[in-house]
């Protein structure tokens, strides 16, 4: 019986861990030639920054081209070694 409750506890946590924190922010610039984008972006709890406006390197799955100076939109960022990447952009909703 402890064995199921414990498998069911896990169960219902499991999208919490993989669940990816959104961020929200607007776009300052964007350089597709070097995959990096400067965003003007609210706090993101996961790493306990601020807000603030900084450049991200880009992950190479997302597509920078369509977008342009001033567009909304959210983001998730993961840690690779020193740098933060984003890892998945799109618009806001």
């Amino acid at each position: 019986m402890k064995h199921w409750i414990l498998i069911a506890a896990l169960a219902c946590a499991a999208p919490v861990w993989a669940a990816p924190e959104w961020t929200r922010a607007v776009i300052v610039k964007v350089d597709p030639a070097r995959s990096r984008i400067t965003l003007k972006h609210e706090r993101i709890k996961s790493i306990d920054m601020d807000a603030m406006t900084m450049p991200f390197d880009v992950a190479a799955g997302v597509k920078l081209a369509r977008l342009k100076k001033g567009d909304k939109v959210r983001f998730t960022v993961a840690g690779q070694g020193e740098r933060l990447l984003v890892d998945a952009l799109e618009p806001a909703r």
